[in-house]
């Protein structure tokens, strides 16, 4: 299937609960996590996303900011840095499409600049600057 800019996407179901859509953009082929019915709230469910998404050939990840745990924008957790590490470890980009001018932690929006800076987690507005951005 196609959508109206010529990118293929393919949505398939895996064994794990987890629905991703396969976008194939500039010859890269990224998972998009489908569902806004998986929450993403632990280390393990990162890994478990990482393992579909790098079996489905996928060198970059698309979720929406909904899909993750309030807790994932709490520096304080230590999730968002363990899963930057995972990512960068699996060389895998991961891109967390949403608002993000609605917080007010000054670390986190350092955070938020400095990942946008390495490119392995970007916090993008859009799903199709998420595509494009990963794609390169």
């Amino acid at each position: 299937m196609r959508n109206e800019k010529g990118t293929i996407i393919q949505i398939l179901s895996l064994i794990m609960p987890m629905n991703l859509t396969i976008i194939t953009h500039n010859n890269k082929t990224i998972a998009q996590l489908a569902s806004q019915d998986n929450l993403l709230t632990h280390i393990d469910d990162f890994i478990d996303l990482l393992g579909n998404a790098s079996y489905q050939g996928a060198t970059g990840i698309i979720v929406n900011e909904t899909q993750l745990s309030p807790e994932f924008f709490d520096l304080s957790t230590r999730i968002a840095g363990e899963i930057l590490q995972k990512f960068s470890n699996y060389r895998m980009k991961l891109a967390i499409v949403g608002n993000f001018s609605k917080f007010t932690s000054k670390s986190l929006k350092d955070f938020i600049y400095e990942s946008n800076k390495t490119g392995h987690i970007l916090f993008v507005s859009t799903l199709e600057e998420a595509t494009q951005r990963i794609a390169g």
